[in-house]
């Protein structure tokens, strides 16, 4: 890839929004993976759970979009 086709990627990139689900779903996405480093007894599954529970609960709230 030259350096000006991964610049335009990168401005492209710039332009994106995501949804509060999306967000969601990619900070669920970087917990598992740099979790699943340290344990992999830790699943994307278990994530969810613990990211469920604590938003129930009040501790975590997802993030909005912006």
């Amino acid at each position: 890839m030259s350096e000006k086709d991964f610049a335009t990627l990168v401005e492209n990139a710039k332009r994106i929004c995501m949804t509060s689900d999306e967000r969601e779903q990619q900070r669920r996405s970087f917990v598992w993976g740099n979790a699943n480093i340290e344990n992999s007894a830790v699943t994307r599954s278990v994530v969810n759970e613990v990211a469920d529970g604590m938003a129930r609960s009040g501790a975590y709230e997802k993030s909005s979009s912006r």
